[in-house]
């Protein structure tokens, strides 16, 4: 019988316990909105204005502007839906994806 009360004994002395998971559950899950916050704000807000301001400058192109495409410095000759025509020496043009352009020059 001494096992039996000891076993007891044990489990009514940890049932007032049962309730401190439930508290540290709802510390965790203010930490981690809390963390989906931060890298929110601070990684995702910035590359989406970044991203805003790229399409922009690609929506703003025009022939004749000055670009860096790949590294190469050249003219718009020609704008297609989805790359650029660019002169890079008289009389030589290439053909550059829009997504490679870096900066533009007015």
């Amino acid at each position: 019988m001494d096992q039996v009360t000891q076993v007891v004994d044990t489990v009514t002395q940890s049932a007032p316990n049962a309730a401190a998971p439930q508290g540290s559950m709802l510390g965790l899950v203010v930490y981690c909105i809390l963390i989906f916050a931060v890298i929110y704000l601070f990684m995702v807000r910035p590359n989406k204005k970044r991203m805003a301001e790229y399409q922009k400058m690609l929506d703003g192109l025009k022939v004749g502007n000055r670009i860096l495409a790949a590294g190469i410095y050249g003219t718009i000759k020609k704008i297609n839906d989805k790359s650029v025509d660019m002169e890079v020496a008289k009389g030589v043009v290439i053909e550059v994806s829009k997504g490679a352009i870096a900066s533009v020059e007015q």
